[in-house]
């Protein structure tokens, strides 16, 4: 065993996502901590091998290098900063790299003060899904310097295939919002183009084939609407965190006074796809806002959910969220 695989890893946050990039580094040989809200979903990481902690501090108090896959920039928050949390648990000269969709101000503010703290801190948000997970072959979108990442250079190569590097603490979310603007689009189109397909009488997935051979193809509609097709709904990418990577997009783009009105409406989408019983869906259930009440009801949905127009903004802070009428769509 060499040096490096002789290290200890702790992994935060063993969900879709978060198991299968753990498992890899079982695989790769790494002593491996892990630590889940919900115990059963680390069982199986446990059976090979790994070692239970109770809490994150547990987990990561003799780690060299912490990982987290967490599902929102509060748990991020409450997992890093909170006075229990990884930045006074783990020890000096340790590396924390958040694989979270998170805030990018968040990240620089974890930097900061892990390097306060003589311990070392990014962002390095995935992408490739559940399939790239469960394959090892995510991409890493790092908020840090080649060279100043080397250390952990090989425990990232565990589960990726390509790792882009963007020099500077936080440079990696707004990379990682970047790629999520153009999932959401490409999702909502290949959603459109099946719906046109099959009301005017064409088969979707002779259409879908047609499509993805030319310009008009994309990842979601090669790897993603196929699930659509076959009535799959299950996430590799649950709805409600699209949702929430649309609007931590849309946030940055405020701060920058950009607008992005295509990133909005597929928010628009998103969200209501959410508020009538999809949150917890895959991205591909998209396609059911497009399908007949009956075929939608089936799969779990209910339009009755959909609440009416209040009068109250996208930006209200009563609502804390973006919202559209169905009616204007």
């Amino acid at each position: 065993m060499t040096q490096d695989k002789a290290r200890s890893v702790a992994f935060v946050g063993t969900g879709i996502m978060g198991a299968p990039i753990a498992g890899h580094l079982l695989d790769a040989g790494y002593r491996l901590t892990v630590h889940n809200r919900t115990r059963e979903k680390a069982d199986e990481l446990v059976a090979r091998g790994a070692r239970w902690a109770d809490s994150p501090a547990e987990a990561a108090r003799d780690a060299d290098v912490v990982f987290t896959m967490l599902g929102y920039p509060q748990d991020v928050e409450d997992v890093y900063l909170a006075t229990d949390g990884l930045l006074r648990a783990a020890k000096p000269g340790a590396w924390l790299i958040d694989l979270t969709t998170s805030s990018p101000q968040l990240a620089r503010d974890i930097h900061d003060a892990a390097e306060a703290w003589d311990k070392h801190a990014f962002d390095c948000p995935v992408t490739g899904g559940d399939q790239g997970a469960i394959a090892g072959t995510l991409t890493l979108i790092a908020g840090i310097s080649e060279r100043d990442a080397q250390p952990v250079v090989p425990p990232l190569q565990a589960f990726s295939s390509h790792i882009y590097w963007f020099d500077q603490p936080g440079a990696g979310q707004v990379a990682k919002l970047c790629n999520q603007i153009s999932v959401a689009a490409c999702l909502a189109g290949a959603a459109e183009l099946l719906a046109l397909a099959e009301e005017a009488g064409l088969s979707p997935e002779v259409v879908s084939r047609m499509v993805g051979a030319g310009m008009g193809g994309s990842a979601q509609l090669e790897r993603v609407a196929p699930r659509a097709l076959e009535g799959d709904y299950e996430p590799g990418f649950m709805a409600e965190h699209l949702r929430k990577d649309l609007g931590l997009a849309l946030e940055v783009a405020d701060d920058l006074q950009l607008s992005l009105p295509a990133t909005q409406t597929s928010l628009n989408l998103v969200d209501m796809l959410c508020q009538i019983g999809g949150a917890r869906k895959g991205t591909q259930a998209l396609s059911l806002l497009y399908a007949n009440e009956a075929d939608a009801v089936a799969a779990g949905l209910d339009w009755s959910l959909m609440p009416a127009d209040d009068g109250q903004g996208p930006d209200s802070p009563a609502r804390q969220r973006y919202f559209v009428d169905p009616r204007q769509i």
